[in-house]
C-alpha cells in the first residue's frame, strides 16, 4: 500500500496522515497513565504550545502539523512523542485512527455555509468548508448540488450549545423553530438542524462552570502547555478515582472536559460531586471557564429498517451500540467521533426514500484500512458505487445513505 509523504519518513511508523492533520493513537490503561504522556508532550513543546491531544480512558490521540508538506519540526516532534510513549510503556495503534465529517451538497453554497457557520460557531477553512475551532466536533465540507433534491433529507444534525449562544443563533438565522419542541430549523435549502439549548449542570456555585448539553462539559482557557497538562493530570486522577471515563481534550488555548453523551446521568449525584472537585482543581490553577466555546454535535438517520441500517454503520465505523433499552445510538468506542442515532421512517414515503440525500458523510482512514473497510461495509449490506479515485470510494447503506471512505493521496519525496 502506497504511503503519504509524511509516512515515508523514517521513525514515524506510529503516525498516519488523516484529513487535515498527522495523527497517532497510543493505547493506555487509564486516564492517569495517558496524562503522563500529556505531561511529556508539554515538556517537548514548551512555549510553542501543545498540539491537539485527546485523552481517553483507553489511550491518547495526538494530532500535529499539516500533511501536505511535513516540516522537519513536525517530524522531530512525532519521533519524540513516540519515544516518550514507548518509555511510558504505551503502544501505538494506527488502526484506531479515523475521522468522520459531514458533507452538504448545496446549490447556493455561500448561503448554506453562512447558516451552518452561525449555527455551530465554526470557522471557515481554506477549502471553503467549516471547522470547529477546537477541532472536537466534525468538520463540514460543501459540494455543488448538480440536480434538484427538494424533499427532506433522511439525515439531520443535532447541535447543543449554551442557552445564550442558542439565542444569538436564532437571531442570526431568523425564522421560527418547528418540530415537537420547536428546536428544528432549516438552512436556505431545507437541510435540518435541531438546535438544543443546554442548561447549567447545577444551580449552586460549586459546579457553576459546568453545562449539560447531552454530555456534561466545561472549557477552561489556559495560558501554557504546562498549565494545561497540570489540569489534565488533576482531572485524570479525580476521574480515575471516581471510575468515570471522562473525555479530556487539550488544545493550544485550553482544555475541554466532557462526560460523553448522557454519561453524567448515570448516578448524577456522584457526577456532581466529581464536577465540584474538578472545578475546584481548575480554580486552584487560576483558571476560569468559558461556556461560549462548548458544543455538542450528533447525527440522526431516518430508516425504515433501523436494525439493518444501524448494523451497517456500526460495522463500517467500528462503533458500539448504546446498551440502554429503547435507544438506537451507536458511538465511537474511543469517543473521538460523533454519535449517530436512528429514527423510524414511514415505508410508504417512497419518493423521499428514493431521493439522494443532500447530506452525507466522509470517513478518513489510514490507507492500509481502505480495503478492509470496504469489504466490511459490503458484508454489512452496503453497495459500492463506481470509484471516483483509488483513494476515494463511496458506498451506500441498505437504504441509500452515502459514506465516502477516503485515504491520503500517495505522494513521493
Amino acid at each position: 500500500m502506497a504511503k503519504s509523504e509524511f509516512e515515508q519518513v523514517d521513525g514515524v511508523e506510529d503516525w498516519r496522515v488523516l484529513d487535515a492533520s498527522t495523527s497517532a493513537w497510543f493505547a493506555a490503561p487509564s486516564l492517569t497513565t495517558g496524562a503522563a504522556l500529556v505531561g511529556r508532550i508539554a515538556e517537548l513543546t514548551g512555549d510553542s504550545g501543545l498540539p491537539d491531544v485527546d485523552l481517553r480512558v483507553g489511550g491518547v490521540r495526538v494530532r500535529i502539523g499539516v500533511p501536505d508538506s511535513p516540516s522537519p519540526a513536525d517530524v522531530a516532534l512525532a519521533r519524540a512523542i513516540s519515544a516518550a510513549a514507548r518509555e511510558l510503556g504505551l503502544t501505538a495503534d494506527p488502526a484506531a485512527l479515523q475521522t468522520l465529517r459531514l458533507v452538504i451538497d448545496a446549490a447556493d453554497g455561500a448561503s448554506v455555509r453562512s447558516f451552518w457557520q452561525a449555527a455551530l460557531a465554526y470557522e471557515p477553512t481554506a477549502d471553503n468548508g467549516l471547522a470547529d475551532p477546537l477541532r472536537r466536533d466534525p468538520a463540514i465540507s460543501f459540494r455543488e448540488l448538480a440536480e434538484p433534491r427538494p424533499l427532506r433529507n433522511r439525515i439531520h444534525v443535532d447541535v447543543s450549545r449554551v442557552r445564550e449562544a442558542v439565542e444569538v443563533v436564532k437571531a442570526a438565522v431568523g425564522g421560527d423553530g418547528y418540530g415537537p419542541w420547536q428546536f428544528t430549523r432549516a438552512d436556505p435549502e431545507g437541510n435540518e438542524l435541531d438546535l438544543v439549548p443546554g442548561p447549567e449542570l447545577s444551580d449552586g456555585p460549586e459546579a457553576a462552570d459546568w453545562w449539560a448539553m447531552f454530555g456534561a462539559m466545561v472549557f477552561y482557557p489556559t495560558a501554557s502547555a504546562e498549565q494545561a497538562s497540570r489540569l489534565a493530570a488533576a482531572v485524570a486522577g479525580l476521574a480515575d478515582d471516581a471510575a468515570r471515563p471522562l473525555l479530556i481534550d487539550l488544545r493550544p488555548d485550553g482544555v475541554t472536559i466532557d462526560s460523553g453523551k448522557d454519561e453524567w446521568e448515570n448516578d448524577p449525584a456522584s457526577f456532581a460531586e466529581l464536577a465540584v472537585r474538578i472545578q475546584t482543581a481548575a480554580h486552584d490553577l487560576g483558571l476560569s471557564a468559558d461556556p461560549a466555546r462548548l458544543r455538542f454535535v450528533q447525527f440522526g438517520l431516518d430508516a425504515v429498517d433501523i436494525t439493518a441500517v444501524r448494523a451497517f454503520w456500526t460495522t463500517v465505523l467500528g462503533y458500539q451500540h448504546d446498551p440502554r433499552t429503547g435507544l438506537t445510538d451507536i458511538c465511537d468506542p474511543r469517543r473521538l467521533n460523533p454519535v449517530l442515532f436512528f429514527q423510524p421512517m414511514d415505508a410508504a414515503d417512497e419518493e423521499r426514500r428514493r431521493q439522494r440525500n443532500r447530506l452525507h458523510f466522509e470517513l478518513a482512514v489510514p490507507a492500509e484500512q481502505l480495503q478492509s473497510r470496504l469489504d466490511a461495509a459490503v458484508a454489512a449490506g452496503g453497495r459500492l458505487l463506481a470509484a471516483e479515485t483509488p483513494a476515494h470510494r463511496t458506498i451506500t447503506d441498505p437504504e441509500g445513505n452515502e459514506l465516502t471512505i477516503v485515504t491520503p493521496i500517495p505522494t513521493s519525496i
